[in-house]
């Protein structure tokens, strides 16, 4: 591996002036605002909850913003992943004698309060660029550069990033695997027994045509990046575009489609982000009608009403169950979203209910295209 990572800081999004994605995820999400930065046309905000931090970059400046590139891209997009590593400068090098693109080579930023070093490294997926970051006993609240927002303490309905997933061309897995393999020192994570990591986990759609190709990869143990997943369509798909092609063109290329954000609670977390005007997406009414579902849900301490009030979605057995919810885009352009995401014990994602999200999302557009 060129460049191990140790753990996820931040997740950048890049928006235009006005765009409320800061504003929704203080009010909806309860994140709370921790550092701000305003400087060459940018205006920077680094929102947290728990150990799940996002910077928002909102504008468009004549310079890079600070700790991360400007793709130039055509929608609102999370861009960025912001890696923690031991040494910035040997990482760049390392990757870019691999023959890795590294548009900002190594900076140090220092305040009052430390030093940081970042450089920043674009992926084969799309618009997602990599930041390499070397912040070793820095005391400030964020990063260098940016000054401390005072604000109250959060809900604490999220504590830390559970996983990302990035939405690929057909046929791309494999390639980008490989390089996250490679470059960043990820591994294939089964998610079915025996699983090929060339194929992935292939989830087909109710009907047998279409469907998903989920391929999981992780850090070794005792770093805390979180799990990455690469998501592509199968072919097959009838009646329009399946949300990840639907994502390769309002998105205009593959990127960063949905972040699963964890959970201690999942059921009082979605109740009051609903309450807070938060949109989340409807699964089938046969999703909780499926013979053993409520004996499922009931063996995990639940009420089947209580989580089909929500669009909670359950899955597992032998005592270990995840709980899933997901919201509807945060953009206009219908591209990313979130997921919350409540793991008793079970470690994977869950086969019926990514089939149940792709069902969902399919029965929406259907509906979105008669109104």
């Amino acid at each position: 591996m060129a460049a191990p990572a140790r753990r996820l800081c931040h997740v950048a999004f890049h928006v235009p002036a006005g765009q409320p994605l800061a504003r929704d995820l203080q009010r909806v999400f309860g994140f709370r605002p921790v550092a701000a930065r305003a400087a060459g046309g940018w205006r920077q905000l680094a929102l947290r909850s728990g150990d799940a931090v996002f910077l928002v970059n909102e504008g468009a400046g004549p310079a890079e913003p600070l700790y991360g590139l400007d793709p130039r891209h055509a929608v609102p997009s999370a861009t960025n992943l912001c890696l923690d590593v031991d040494s910035a400068g040997a990482a760049a090098r390392a990757l870019a004698a691999r023959g890795c693109r590294v548009p900002v080579p190594p900076v140090r930023v220092r305040d009052a309060l430390g030093a940081a070093t970042y450089a920043v490294v674009r992926s084969p997926a799309g618009n997602l660029s990599l930041t390499l970051l070397e912040r070793a006993g820095y005391g400030g609240p964020f990063l260098p550069g940016f000054r401390a927002v005072p604000s109250a303490p959060g809900p604490g309905w999220v504590s830390h990033v559970d996983h990302v997933t990035l939405a690929c061309a057909p046929g791309s897995s494999p390639a980008l695997r490989r390089w996250f393999q490679d470059c960043l020192g990820f591994h294939h994570l089964p998610l079915s027994p025996g699983e090929d990591p060339e194929l992935g986990l292939e989830i087909t759609a109710a009907s047998g045509r279409g469907g998903l190709r989920l391929t999981a990869l992780q850090t070794p143990p005792g770093s805390a990046v979180p799990t990455l997943v690469l998501a592509e369509s199968l072919p097959g798909t009838t009646g329009g575009q399946d949300q990840v092609e639907q994502f390769l063109t309002r998105h205009r290329g593959p990127g960063l489609q949905h972040i699963g954000l964890y959970t201690p609670n999942i059921v009082e977390a979605s109740e009051r982000m609903a309450v807070a005007g938060g949109r989340l997406l409807t699964p089938p009414e046969a999703y909780y009608q499926q013979p053993g579902k409520e004996e499922q849900i009931l063996a995990a301490g639940l009420e089947p009403r209580l989580l089909s009030r929500r669009g909670i979605l359950l899955d597992g057995d032998k005592g270990k169950f995840l709980l899933q919810v997901f919201t509807k885009s945060l953009f206009a352009e219908d591209t990313f979203f979130l997921e919350l995401i409540q793991r008793r014990g079970a470690t994977g994602f869950g086969q019926d209910n990514i089939r149940a999200l792709w069902q969902s999302v399919q029965e929406e557009g259907a509906r979105a295209r008669e109104a």
